[in-house]
């Protein structure tokens, strides 16, 4: 199986970045439990303050989808929803290796 990556984009309700921030801190909770992630980052922009990016790697692409049925996952991606401005903009990749990253 090759391993699954993907980018995800959320824009937020003016103001309301720190809270998806929290959230998504919260929900690696949810990932620590899930089998097969290798990278799960939240990261911010500088320049689009209502930005919040989250980079993913995970073992398999049935691991990653595996992880959003965890117990809980399902009730912590409804709270994030009303600080959301639109859905979120999803990329997936392929992660084939670098630095810090060891898929074998």
């Amino acid at each position: 199986m090759p391993a699954y990556g993907c980018y995800v984009k959320f824009t937020t309700q003016p103001g309301q970045r720190d809270a998806l921030v929290e959230h998504l801190l919260s929900a690696a909770a949810f990932i620590e439990k899930a089998a097969g992630c290798e990278l799960y980052i939240i990261n911010t922009s500088p320049t689009e303050p209502e930005s919040v990016w989250v980079t993913e790697v995970w073992r398999s692409q049935e691991e990653h989808d595996a992880s959003l049925t965890i117990e809980g996952a399902q009730a912590a991606i409804k709270q994030v929803l009303p600080l959301l401005a639109g859905s979120p903009e999803k990329i997936d990749v392929l992660p084939v290796g670098g630095k810090g990253l060891s898929l074998a």
